[in-house]
């Protein structure tokens, strides 16, 4: 991992977990070429989810942020398992795609993911910005409020 992220991560008191093993039957990442896809991870803290229900019923907007952070440092988490434990490789976070469990009304997903797009940026800086989706779903696995998955650009 470079110094800067290093330092980044210290600054804003992250300390990146083990990278989850996957629940099912995928693999929690593949590396094809010089890209690097991260499959859909949870607001998982301490291995358990942290945030579940719905945003707009039984979750407010900034405890969905909060489950978008999560799993940006879970995304952070499998990039460094991916990448020997060197996050300078990263050469442009291409895109991130957040789920939202949303009640049918909830018209904020953006906003949601946004604690997500603001993490990856701030641990990254300009390599972290990138597109992205922001989509709101009837239900996630474990009844997580909010997944996210990414795919990066990575140095050989």
């Amino acid at each position: 991992m470079s110094d800067e992220i290093a330092a980044r991560l210290t600054e804003m008191g992250i300390t990146l977990p083990e990278a989850a093993a996957p629940a099912a039957n995928y693999v929690p990442y593949v590396i094809s070429g010089n890209l690097l896809y991260i499959s859909g991870q949870l607001p998982l803290d301490g291995g358990k989810v942290a945030v579940s229900g719905h945003l707009g019923k039984t979750v407010d907007v900034a405890s969905g942020q909060r489950a978008a952070e999560l799993c940006a440092i879970n995304i952070l988490a499998q990039a460094k398992a991916a990448l020997g434990g060197d996050l300078g490789r990263i050469r442009r976070v291409i895109k991130v795609n957040g789920f939202v469990a949303s009640a049918p009304d909830f018209i904020e997903q953006h906003l949601v993911i946004n604690g997500a797009s603001n993490l990856i940026a701030g641990v990254l800086g300009e390599t972290g910005k990138h597109a992205r989706a922001a989509v709101g779903m009837a239900a996630l696995p474990l009844n997580a409020a909010v997944e996210i998955d990414a795919i990066m650009e990575i140095a050989e």
